[in-house]
């Protein structure tokens, strides 16, 4: 049994809030100098050129690469074997989550009530997924969620005779829908399967693998690169102004559902698909 207290927690989780949103992952960010240098309208171009530049200025800098700092998902594998010391887990990583946003200087973005709408001031709470691995370690992942896309996500109860031709089509009416509302060039993430609320965390966590790692089932990696192609030749662009790079990737996770169901989530990310991981 290993004991890790809450004090290494919040001091790892403020200082991701800050790094990513200061800093694009190496897979989204090389993705984004590649579409800039692949793309062949003109408007295009300058616009995947404009993001590349902002992303220099902000990591030289240190100020966010989106005024929209997002809300804070945080994914937490705890293995085990740990044992957990100090403060409540949830009060944790909130707390870790109040100083990143407070002591970096970032947009707090989280109102208490959804109807109400008073600002909490320090951007908690967060938005939190736990899950118990083996081991003796946190695997904590810390993904800062804008809304510009995340209003743009779409879950579909689809019947099991909507097959695989139903799915494609959700998700290309769902990235249709968005078009430039979605900051284009945008993420993909899909979560095909389990029920309601199950799909729509696959299509989260899906936002966290990296571009270019495609699913190892082979009719999923299929639909994975069949899309990504369709997506980009619908022609929305980047900044939605047209061309021909309207998604950097699209992930797709599954899991077992029921007999009688085909739940389809379609989680949509920004070109400013931010995640850090760190294991403590």
């Amino acid at each position: 049994m290993r004991n890790i207290h809450t004090d290494l927690l919040i001091s790892n989780i403020k200082e991701m809030c800050i790094q990513a949103n200061l800093e694009l992952a190496d897979d989204v960010s090389s993705k984004i100098v590649y579409a800039a240098e692949k793309e062949e309208t003109e408007l295009g171009k300058k616009i995947l050129d404009q993001l590349v530049t902002n992303m220099k200025i902000a990591k030289e800098e240190s100020i966010p690469i989106c005024q929209d700092t997002g809300m804070a998902v945080v994914f937490l594998e705890i293995g085990q074997d740990v044992h957990i010391d100090g403060m409540d887990l949830t009060d944790a990583v909130n707390e870790g989550v109040r100083r990143g946003y407070c002591d970096g200087y970032l947009r707090k973005s989280v109102v208490g009530d959804p109807l109400i709408r008073k600002n909490t001031e320090d951007n908690t709470p967060a938005i939190i997924h736990t899950s118990i691995v083996p081991g003796e370690n946190i695997k904590i992942t810390v993904a800062p969620k804008g809304f510009g896309s995340e209003n743009m996500s779409k879950v579909y109860m689809l019947k099991p005779a909507d097959g695989e031709e139903g799915v494609k089509n959700a998700i290309l009416d769902a990235v249709k829908a968005a078009g430039p509302n979605a900051c284009p060039p945008m993420v993909v993430g899909v979560g095909v399967g389990g029920t309601f609320e199950k799909c729509a965390f696959l299509a989260k966590k899906a936002l966290l693998r990296p571009l270019g790692e495609h699913s190892p089932l082979p009719h999923i990696c299929s639909m994975e690169e069949e899309l990504l192609q369709r997506i980009n030749e619908l022609g929305i662009g980047p900044g939605g102004l047209g061309g021909k790079t309207t998604a950097l990737g699209i992930n797709i996770e599954t899991y077992p559902t029921h007999i009688a169901g085909l739940p389809v989530a379609v989680n949509i990310c920004c070109h400013v698909n931010r995640h850090v991981t760190r294991v403590i």
